[in-house]
């Protein structure tokens, strides 16, 4: 689809957002059963404006300025974001704003040591974010949830490789949102081998838990990166999805993946040894968001239980349990 398409269709869908129906006059097709929660018109206003805004500029424009070293400017910017989202700095392996020479340098801090303890049980896999989970569970009939009954396949969202998603038929999987206060760094739930890395081109919605209840196949239109990993139970696919304002995307082995943006999903395969194969273990950093957005996991049937209580809206922490081998 062209650019000129592109914008046509968020103009048209933006527009059907912001009509408002008589439900004592719509026709016998208008009062079908909607398949995501119906907004009032206020809400209505809020989603067309999120399909009418120039996403790639915005992002664009976010990235430059958090890029910006403003010295006094950049650290009173920085102490007011602290105190809005109520950020822990004690935690951070620099406590002083001043430290920080732009804004994305402070997002993606690091942590002090042991901040985050790892799970230490070998059976167990370890959460790869903070955050809070924004839905789990099985991938029934190929679909994840993505929010109160709107689901997407697990195809659309490895970018169209049915042989992947079927690696996933009936597997698990989790999708942690990360907000402007959680740390943005992302680590493995297990050790890993990393054989695919699909960078896949994309919309930049933000994935806030309001969108995600009311814009279709939000995840699997987004753009996002596809980690394919192998490890001791099996295939696992861990998944940075970009948002409006997620300068970049970035991973420990390649370093920043976009910008440059590409119109083509772009793919690297690595080797399972010797000369630049990749091999993380758990609890390792994999990878960072310049401003935030989501991790899904993906695994295979029969090779995980998850842990009883992550279920939607429980708050993550890194390092915690996620869930336990089965094989």
């Amino acid at each position: 689809m062209s650019l000129t398409e592109t914008r046509s269709v968020r103009f048209q869908t933006a527009f059907c957002y912001t009509a408002v129906f008589d439900t004592e006059t719509e026709s016998p097709a208008m009062s079908a059963p909607r398949p995501y929660p119906a907004p009032n018109y206020r809400q209505r206003l809020q989603i067309a404006l999120h399909y009418l805004l120039p996403q790639l500029a915005v992002t664009r424009a976010a990235g430059w300025l958090a890029e910006r070293r403003w010295g006094v400017l950049t650290t009173f910017i920085i102490r007011a974001f602290a105190a809005r989202y109520r950020i822990n700095l004690d935690e951070a392996a620099r406590s002083n704003p001043a430290d920080y020479a732009s804004f994305n340098e402070f997002f993606i801090r690091p942590l002090k040591d042991g901040a985050r303890p790892i799970d230490g049980d070998g059976q167990n896999l370890c959460l790869p974010a903070d955050g809070r989970v924004s839905e789990c569970g099985t991938i029934e009939h190929g679909r994840l949830l993505q929010a109160k009954g709107h689901s997407f396949t697990a195809a659309e969202l490895l970018a169209g490789d049915e042989e992947l998603a079927a690696r996933f038929s009936d597997g698990l999987f989790l999708t942690t949102y990360l907000s402007p206060r959680d740390y943005h760094r992302v680590h493995m739930p297990c050790d890993g081998t990393l054989r695919r890395m699909i960078y896949v081109p994309g919309e930049l919605f933000s994935v806030n838990p309001f969108l995600a209840e009311h814009v279709p196949n939000l995840f699997a239109r987004n753009e996002r990166l596809i980690c394919l990993f192998d490890t001791e139970f099996g295939s696992m696919v861990q998944i940075l999805v970009g948002a409006t304002v997620t300068a970049s995307i970035s991973t420990v082995w390649a370093g920043v993946v976009n910008p440059p943006r590409t119109a083509a999903v772009r793919q690297w395969d690595y080797p399972e040894s010797g000369d630049g194969a990749v091999v993380l273990r758990k609890g390792e950093e994999m990878g960072a968001f310049r401003l935030g957005s989501t991790v899904i996991n993906l695994f295979p049937h029969g090779s995980v239980r998850l842990n009883e209580r992550l279920k939607a809206g429980v708050e993550t922490r890194m390092g915690e349990t996620m869930a336990q081998r089965l094989s």
